[in-house]
């Protein structure tokens, strides 16, 4: 079997993905994942049975288009969907700027009678046909798509509305007596006559115009899973200094190959996991453990590519190159979660697939009813384009990218970025969230937990020549005017001695019960005497403990999942009032995504993260957030964003994403409620273009007020 990964455009939603899943594996031979929110399909396949090229043209017959993905070692850097991407972006924006300039004259001109001149209905009827044919494309496209194939979405109740609505005005135009000169939209208690004088175009234009600037936003924000994926690998060293024959040559990392040894200087990225063969220094593993305190390297120590060289000069034999890297492997991770997690399917589509076959069904019920009761085909017809007319609300186009403009712009407001609408649909089934320890509900960085001023003093007129984290943190919180010092020496896996005052002070890491309980420990001698010690530590942010017992009020169960060791972890789990049973300590990327997934198993599972090693768990959790001083990775696997760096964010943006869910949802409601109440009097024939245009205009005006009081969240 070969397996190879398609890139698969023209999706727009669950329901796409799924069907071209299903079309790939009738294919003998055949096992395919489709995944709608990555647009990858991954296909094992028998090559003697059937090739790439026919499977890239399954995909082309079920109605949307594919490529073949390169290899991620070829150019980390390239999103292959992104061209694709930015001209569907691209279509988007000028099919939304071309509407919105005729749908405003549109709506203005049917809605206002003292702006209706002479002739009025022909001028609104060209460019509400401008719309209906240019604008409404994409969606009419995806409806006959999804028809051919016996599926009904979002896109088919709006293109099945908007044509009803169109066809509806053609016939009072061309055939009623709306294309009469000097007509007017005026409003009648009771019908008339029995063809139709009342034209909708303007709801024609209006919805598509709205829709296409949902639709925008949806594809500017779609694909950030892949941008994750480059984020990660664009995180590796891009040059090597390679030392042969006894001299250093800088090549592209792409040429490294196992067993060349390599130089990595004070500062710069370890090019690939290798071992040390020379030299001792500290190495910032932050990036695997999560954890701000560099590790002590000395020759025969492993290291690991696109970590960071704190300190001391290493040199450095490769042991896996390419594909072979834990980067690699963290890259791969983080892909296989993002395809392995099941996107929501929109609560607008579901209600789709039940509303629209039923409306269809009510519709031709009641033009075959007409006709057998001698009505004629005028009436018949014309009642029968009057349930789909009425039953098919325009406030649809209203309801979901209203609520979305209000809440994420809200949100921007608080702090929080909120990624797309699938995200608050994952946000209301929520019972269990993970939390990263450092940077998320402590501060990430080592603070001086108590010293006494004087060895502070000491210890910072010696460091002040530091790099080291440690040595930032006794410098940043010495408050005394620091001496001078001579003769500074870094002591590898030691630390490091100076010349202060004619004597020799020499600052060191120790091993005391204190780093048992969670902090760091450095002991300052004087000339070989012990004078005293200081205690640093990662302190819990100040809001830590008050977000945990909200979230507990929210109904989550929160957990605590770190690289750090189980005494740190669970000193900070008591201070935030984290149970001990809920403490998962000492893991590396691999295992906070196992962690994700055995939880899942049970429960509904959000993260919080802010490091490159939380990025795979963050993509694989049903709901990740990130923190927004973290890493471009973390940011890009999450689906929610917290700016302020603080755990209270959480809450907030769990309470605005279900608020703004619910509002939605109360949006949908409405938009169907004040239309399918009147099916019945469609169906009679006796459709009142009053009742019909009070039903659209108050559904419309309900969804955008009951939207806008979204702006009236508040955060706790």
């Amino acid at each position: 079997m070969q397996t190879i990964e398609l890139g698969v455009t023209g999706m727009t939603c669950t329901s796409c993905s799924g069907r071209v899943e299903r079309k790939l594996n009738k294919v003998e031979g055949v096992e395919a994942a489709v995944n709608f929110a990555t647009e990858t399909a991954t296909i094992s396949f028998d090559p003697a049975q059937t090739s790439p090229s026919e499977l890239i043209e399954v995909v082309r017959r079920t109605g949307y288009d594919a490529f073949e993905m390169q290899s991620q070692s070829e150019d980390p850097g390239v999103d292959p969907h992104s061209d694709a991407r930015d001209g569907e972006a691209s279509d988007l924006k000028a099919r939304l700027i071309a509407s919105s300039v005729f749908a405003v004259p549109v709506m203005l001109i049917s809605m206002i009678p003292a702006l209706q001149f002479m002739h009025w209905q022909w001028a609104v009827l060209a460019m509400a046909t401008y719309v209906y044919l240019y604008g409404g494309a994409p969606f009419h496209r995806s409806a006959l798509i999804n028809l051919r194939h016996g599926s009904f979405t979002m896109d088919t109740l709006v293109s099945l509305g908007t044509s009803a609505a169109f066809l509806w005005s053609l016939w009072a135009l061309f055939i009623g007596n709306a294309g009469h000169a000097g007509m007017k939209m005026h409003m009648h208690l009771f019908p008339r006559d029995t063809t139709m004088d009342e034209i909708y175009l303007e709801s024609v234009a209006v919805v598509i115009a709205f829709l296409l600037l949902g639709r925008w936003f949806e594809v500017r924000a779609k694909g950030r899973s892949s941008e994750a994926l480059r984020a990660l690998l664009d995180m590796g060293a891009k040059e090597v200094s390679l030392l042969r024959d006894g001299e250093e040559h800088r090549i592209p990392i792409s040429q490294l190959q196992v067993g060349d040894e390599f130089l990595v200087r004070p500062g710069e990225k370890v090019a690939t996991d290798g071992i040390v063969v020379e030299g001792a220094s500290a190495v910032d593993e932050s990036m695997l453990t999560g954890e701000p305190v560099p590790v002590e390297k000395a020759a025969g120590d492993s290291v690991t590519g696109a970590t960071i060289n704190a300190s001391g000069r290493l040199v450095v034999k490769a042991t896996q190159v390419g594909e072979s890297t834990t980067l690699a492997r963290m890259a791969r991770m983080v892909t296989q979660a993002q395809a392995q997690k099941a996107p929501v399917q929109r609560l607008v589509d579901r209600i789709s697939q039940v509303f629209v076959p039923t409306v269809i069904a009510l519709s031709l019920l009641t033009l075959v009813v007409h006709l057998l009761l001698g009505h004629g085909i005028a009436p018949a017809f014309t009642a029968a384009v009057a349930v789909l007319i009425i039953a098919c609300p325009c406030a649809l186009g209203l309801a979901t990218p209203t609520a979305l403009l209000v809440g994420t712009g809200r949100g921007a407001q608080l702090g929080l970025l909120i990624k797309g609408p699938e995200v608050l649909e994952s946000t209301r089934r929520v019972t269990a969230i993970l939390l990263d320890k450092t940077g998320t509900v402590t501060t990430g960085r080592l603070a001086v937990e108590s010293a006494d001023p004087q060895l502070l003093q000491l210890a910072a007129s010696v460091e002040q020549s530091s790099e080291h984290p440690i040595a930032k943190a006794i410098v940043h919180a010495c408050e005394l005017p620091l001496l001078s010092s001579t003769d500074f020496e870094s002591l590898p896996g030691q630390g490091v001695r100076a010349i202060v005052d004619g004597h020799e002070v020499r600052v060191e890491r120790s091993e005391g019960e204190l780093a048992v309980e969670g902090t760091t420990q450095v002991d300052v001698l004087v000339n070989g005497e012990l004078r005293g010690s200081i205690v640093l530590r990662d302190a819990v942010k100040p809001g830590s403990a008050s977000a945990v017992a909200k979230l507990k009020v929210l109904g989550l169960t929160p957990w605590l999942l770190t690289g750090d060791n189980a005494s740190a972890a669970q000193v900070v789990a008591e201070e935030v009032g984290i149970a001990s049973e809920h403490v998962i300590a000492g893991v590396r990327p691999e295992d906070k995504l196992a962690e994700v997934r055995r939880l899942q198993e049970s429960e509904v599972v959000a993260m919080v993260g802010d490091g490159v090693n939380d990025a795979a768990a963050l993509a694989q959790a049903d709901l990740g957030l990130a923190m927004g001083a973290g890493t471009d990775v973390a940011i890009e696997a999450a689906d929610i964003t917290l700016m302020n760096n603080d755990l209270s964010s959480v809450v907030n943006a769990l309470r605005l994403s279900r608020r703004t869910l619910s509002t939605i949802r109360g949006n949908l409601f409405w938009a169907f409620a004040y239309n399918v109440v009147l099916i019945p009097v469609a169906a009679a024939g006796l459709l009142n273009p009053m009742l019909a245009g009070i039903a659209m205009a108050f559904s419309s005006v309900f969804v955008v007020s009951n939207s806008l009081r979204l702006r009236n969240f508040k955060e706790q």
